[in-house]
């Protein structure tokens, strides 16, 4: 697997000349970030060796090379699923290879539904920590020595430095900045509403499909990760409604602005 990971490495560097410094991951419909940087390169992911293509609606599936300023950043512009059907080392494997790019630090994003009933769709929420619930853990199977430690310490995965980082940057804004626990299953189902009353007994905020298994490889990894949620839907029987997928792309569609800001500030700060 290593070799697959150094080979994907080595495919990219052949396609740019930049070195990213912070790796950023979008989720469902929160692309447009990349519309605010200086492209250098754009790879599709089915272009590079060992990767998948994303199939979801909202998921570009590029890797962009570029520049916030004279920050060189490399941005995952959707990404794979468990629930297509792809192995965790699957899922990971992109994060993987941006990991061995030599990113300093990570923002991964997603569209998440909202567990908290103080929450209103088009929330943004700092994910403080998470509860895994996909049923497998990315790394179970041979460690991959050259990535990390077989048991990997998880007690900040995502540090509490970059969370105030982003917490200053949304008081610059004016934004309102929600701060919580992301749960993650596996999908595709949205969930019921019996497991979203059991999961807000067990303290979580918002829940989604995705995310952590790229927090673990980064864990691994030693790299801090930033993460933000876009509340795009109340979770299920919070309000007399069904949920769609459109949903989710039209809330994420209302909040870009707000969402590119935030991402952005946050860039700019840990180039600095």
């Amino acid at each position: 697997m290593i070799k697959t990971i150094d080979e994907a490495v080595a495919f990219v560097r052949s396609k740019t000349s930049i070195q990213p410094q912070v790796g950023v991951i979008l989720g469902s419909g929160l692309g447009n970030v990349v519309d605010a940087l200086e492209i250098e390169t754009a790879i599709p992911y089915s272009d590079i060796p060992g990767a998948k293509a994303s199939t979801v609606a909202g998921h570009q599936g590029r890797m962009i090379l570029a520049r916030v300023n004279q920050t060189p950043v490399v941005v995952m512009q959707g990404r794979i699923h468990f629930y297509e059907g792809h192995e965790m080392n699957e899922v990971m494997f992109l994060s993987r290879v941006i990991g061995r790019l030599g990113i300093k630090q990570l923002i991964v994003t997603n569209a998440a539904g909202g567990v908290n009933t103080a929450y209103k769709a088009g929330d943004l929420m700092l994910i403080s920590d998470h509860i895994n619930f996909m049923g497998n853990n990315p790394l179970r199977g041979p460690n991959i020595d050259e990535l990390g430690v077989r048991f990997p310490d998880m007690s900040e995965a995502y540090p509490e430095s970059l969370r105030e980082v982003a917490k200053q940057v949304a008081r610059e804004l004016g934004q309102l900045l929600q701060e919580g626990v992301y749960l993650a299953l596996s999908g595709p189902t949205y969930e019921t509403p019996a497991e979203i009353r059991a999961f807000r007994t067990l303290g979580a905020d918002a829940v989604g499909m995705s995310t952590i298994p790229e927090v673990i490889a980064m864990s691994q990894m030693q790299i801090p990760v930033l993460g933000i949620s876009c509340i795009t839907n109340m979770a299920a029987g919070i309000l007399k409604q069904k949920l769609t997928h459109q949903e989710v792309m039209d809330t994420t569609a209302r909040v870009q602005a707000e969402f590119t800001a935030l991402v952005l500030g946050c860039l700019q700060r840990f180039a600095g």
